[in-house]
């Protein structure tokens, strides 16, 4: 009895472990279903569970939702496979579900000037839908024409510091010129005037009253009193109120060098409305002699505030919170001119034109001129500027959802053709008016969207875009949805692209059993081999009813045989040319192999003459298995053989010259040889070059002729006279030169040497004056000694 008892808590302790078991294989299996579909797009289609993570997993992955598609104890994963290989298997074409993607033309007006430009169509189509397969590209055609005499909207922002005093004389007169200029392009143009300084705030102007109402330096000259930003004239197709508004004008002052030229360009862009921009062609002519104020600088004056971006224009058209807000960003102003399609152009001096230049690179779609120091080249500065802008077409897009990439392919009609990287835009310059340039915008996903999503594309400096609805295809349309369908056991579950989902209780493939029958050792059984030995289902699957569900590419009523376990060729399984079925490859028409590996053909095999292998060896897998001695492609060549130009050497030079080995039977010997003389001045690598008995070179092209005549054509031989007397007495000649030059460079050296150490001391004896008793050089004959007791002598004896 109490045997029994410990046998029945093992089978119980056998079974908890089984189903743990079966709940981390189903857990791991749910955990699967959110896998990053970035990482599943990588490699190729492998099985999945249901049709909608099926054709998630990869761009090639088909689901078949044919009733009884998979044989018994195969996974339902099963059902999912590259498209040829399901219906390989049996899948009816109409029962085969594989989303693709598509676009769809919603809204496309033909290409057209319009009257005057007004009303012109330069962009097309205008609106399309898109529905986009995660990790299948979709390929958009954009079409851009530059339209003849399109509107223009300029607006001239200028510097109205001290140092531009005579820039204002010149601009006073600028209305009357510019209108013409560009009138000559369009009929259809205003200009409008703004001018700007710097922030009335210590450091950048000063604040003594004094300063505050007149900051020139004189006191008798025309000044207003320093500001930020002030618009003076709204966009207007009248010169004369261009030019009396500028001519009310004066110069202002501020302390430091660089201006407050961003927060005008902010405000510009802005104040739409109060500027008066039309949905045209928009370009602000940014005119200065200084460097700008940036984003951080406005901390010397204590401003911390950053700018908000927000238009701050009073019923006078002045800036009136500057020093409240910190000056802008690069990255603020070129999003607010990107976000108004405004195309900048910046006409300063030359001191600044670098500064310029880079900041240019910044801003999309603008251009940098050098300014005259007294702004009379700034009609033809502005020409230029507009002319280069309006002939370069730039598509760009919007922002785009997480998981969305871009790329453009610009044909510009030049033989050229520049594609741009993932996330950059298309380009063309140079495009004449009435030009069409083409766009390819490839489209691609690699997640599915919660919502549609509207993608703009424009092209820069022009009204025009084009609406792009984002659709993502992310489930499949299955039409065969039956809830209590008769074919999952008699309404037992939901018939849903061919597979059942059982109802709570149920069970199995066709929900054919309950929980409770789940447990009986009489189901466990139909799950093991026959001798009631191992794990279940071969420890591939799960035990359902009574029947093996096999898990990943394991089928078989036990799931015995693996399907992803064949041989493998260049890493592809079964080399990609058959498809893998209990661990052996079955594979296509024409291959054969372990692994598929080899090809039937044999066009690889064959000679020039259709000779399998020239006679030499058999063909394997499409390739030459040569005998023993013979090697090459075609086993042609062999260790001891002669090559072909070896072969019919004999024969050229007898044919040709009459000499050489066959020279005394020539006729006889090369008797199927047809030779010719013929002089080329360039030979090619099909010509042999060989050399006779007596060391010449004989270059000669062999052609094979039907019949077995073999035509040569030989180059005659150039003899030349032998120079080996002239190149020895040469160098020798040369070696003897080379001496004797050497020589004579020594000697010459030495003797300029001497003569300029001579020439030196001739110098310093003309100027030798040394007197005799000053000469260091002159040593006296006479000798003088003194005693040195005579004068004690001379004093004793008086």
């Amino acid at each position: 009895m109490v045997a029994l008892l410990t046998v029945l808590v093992l089978l119980l302790v056998l079974r908890r472990g089984e189903s743990e078991l079966d709940a981390k294989i189903s857990s791991a299996e749910k955990a699967t279903e959110w896998r990053d579909p970035d990482l599943s797009l990588l490699g190729s289609c492998q099985p999945a569970p249901s049709c909608r993570e099926c054709i998630l997993s990869h761009p090639s992955c088909a689901w078949c939702k044919q009733l009884n598609f998979t044989a018994s104890g195969e996974a339902e994963e099963r059902r999912c496979g590259p498209a040829q290989e399901l219906l390989a298997r049996g899948c009816a074409p109409t029962a085969l579900e594989e989303p693709r993607g598509r676009q769809e033309v919603l809204q496309e007006r033909p290409l057209g000037s319009g009257l005057r430009g007004e009303g012109a169509t330069q962009l097309t189509p205008q609106r399309v839908r898109v529905a986009l397969r995660p990790g299948e590209p979709q390929r958009l055609a954009v079409r851009f024409r530059r339209a003849e005499g399109y509107p223009v909207d300029l607006y001239y922002l200028m510097d109205l510091s001290y140092s531009m005093k005579d820039d204002l004389e010149r601009v006073r007169q600028l209305g009357h010129d510019l209108l013409v200029r560009l009138r000559e392009v369009t009929q259809s143009v205003r200009i409008g005037f703004g001018s700007f300084v710097d922030k009335t705030v210590l450091p950048f102007v000063s604040t003594v009253p004094a300063k505050l109402r007149h900051p020139c330096p004189t006191r008798l000259e025309r000044c207003q009193p320093p500001f930020s930003f002030r618009h003076v004239l709204s966009l207007t197709g009248d010169a004369t109120a261009f030019e009396r508004e500028v001519g009310r004008q004066s110069v202002s002052g501020n302390l430091d060098s660089p201006e407050g030229g961003f927060d005008a360009i902010l405000q510009a862009a802005l104040c739409q409305e109060k500027i008066g921009w039309r949905n045209v062609s928009r370009l602000l002519v940014f005119t200065s002699d200084d460097t700008f104020h940036t984003a951080g600088d406005g901390k010397l004056g204590g401003i911390f505030m950053p700018s908000d971006g927000h238009c701050h224009l009073d019923s006078n058209g002045l800036y009136s919170r500057s020093p409240e807000f910190d000056y802008p960003s690069v990255g603020q102003v070129a999003q607010a001119l990107s976000a108004a399609n405004i195309q900048p152009i910046f006409a300063v001096t030359s001191a600044t034109l670098p500064v310029y230049q880079e900041l240019s690179k910044l801003i999309p779609k603008s251009a940098v001129g050098e300014l005259s120091e007294d702004s009379s080249n700034v009609v033809q500065l502005i020409m230029d500027a507009y002319n280069s802008l309006s002939s370069t077409v730039t598509l760009e897009h919007s922002s785009l959802p997480p998981g969305v990439h871009i790329s453009y392919e610009s044909l510009c009609g030049d033989p050229e053709k520049r594609e741009a990287e993932a996330g950059d835009r298309g380009q063309c310059s140079h495009v004449p008016i009435n030009h069409t340039v083409n766009f390819l915008v490839t489209l691609q996903a690699t997640r599915c969207l919660p919502e549609p999503h509207l993608l703009r594309l424009r092209a820069l400096g022009f009204s025009e875009e084009l609406t792009v609805e984002l659709h993502t295809l992310c489930d499949c349309n299955c039409s065969d949805t039956q809830p209590q369908a008769p074919h999952c056991s008699d309404g037992q579950g939901l018939l849903q692209c061919g597979v059942c989902s059982c109802a709570p209780g149920r069970l199995g493939r066709l929900c054919e059993c309950s929980e409770a029958e789940l447990s009986s050792p009489d189901l466990e059984s139909g799950c093991r081999a026959p001798n009631g030995t191992g794990p279940l289902c071969s420890g591939k699957g799960r035990c359902q009813c009574g029947r093996c569900s096999c898990s990943g590419q394991s089928s078989g009523p036990l799931c015995e045989c693996d399907d992803a376990s064949c041989e493998r060729h260049e890493g592809i399984l079964c080399g990609g040319f058959g498809h893998c079925q209990c661990g052996r490859c079955h594979c296509h028409a024409n291959r054969t192999g372990s692994a598929c590996e080899c090809s039937m053909d044999t066009d690889s095999c064959l000679g020039p003459e259709g000779e399998v292998c020239s006679g030499r060896g058999d063909c394997k897998c499409n390739r030459c298995q040569c005998q023993d001695g013979y090697f090459g492609a075609l086993c042609e060549q062999c260790s001891g053989c002669k090559t072909s130009c070896e072969r019919h050497r004999d024969c050229a030079e007898c044919g040709a010259f009459g000499t050489g080995p066959l020279a005394t039977n020539c006729s006889m010997a090369c008797a199927h040889y047809n030779v010719t003389l013929a002089l080329v001045p360039v030979l090619d690598d099909g010509w042999c070059k060989e050399r006779t008995l007596d060391n010449q070179l004989l270059f000669f092209l062999v052609e094979e002729e039907a019949g077995g005549m073999v035509v040569l054509t030989v180059r005659p031989q150039e003899r030349g006279a032998d120079h080996t007397q002239a190149i020895v007495l040469g160098c020798v000649g040369g070696i003897v030169a080379v001496g004797l030059g050497l020589v004579l460079a020594y000697r010459l050296s030495v003797e300029i040497y001497d003569r300029r150490e001579f020439s030196r001391f001739e110098k310093e004896q003309k100027h030798l004056n040394w007197k005799q008793e000053n000469n260091p050089l002159y040593r006296s004959a006479i000798t003088t000694t003194v005693n040195p007791h005579f004068q004690e002598t001379g004093s004793l004896l008086s």
